[in-house]
């Protein structure tokens, strides 16, 4: 259970990372980002899953591209579902996607056992 309150707090704050740095992604709150993190994993988790399955020979295809624009739709659909959370154009997700995957790719690495 620790472990998922650290992942979930972790991917609040990302989100909020993210937004200092992309223009176009905003994210009005830690509250805003903690619900958002829920949203863009559940998102991910269900219709994201589905799209990377259906689209997996794309993905090898394009060496892994294809992967950034599935997390930039995700991340769209999710600042749809979720108050507090924008994402202002796909140039804005797509940015998005990369500076996410690699900020979760830093915390993860430092809070890992």
């Amino acid at each position: 259970m620790r472990h998922l309150l650290i992942n979930w707090v972790l991917s609040a704050a990302s989100l909020l990372l993210v937004a200092y740095v992309v223009p176009g992604f905003e994210v009005s709150g830690f509250l805003a980002a903690l619900l958002a993190a829920i949203v863009v994993g559940l998102v991910n988790s269900t219709l994201g899953a589905i799209l990377k399955f259906v689209t997996f020979p794309l993905i090898i295809l394009t060496l892994g591209i294809f992967w950034l624009v599935i997390n930039a739709v995700m991340l769209e659909l999710a600042s749809w579902l979720s108050p507090g959370f924008e994402v202002h154009g796909f140039g804005a997700a797509f940015l998005g996607a990369i500076v996410l995957a690699l900020v979760n790719l830093l915390f993860r690495h430092l809070v890992s056992d």
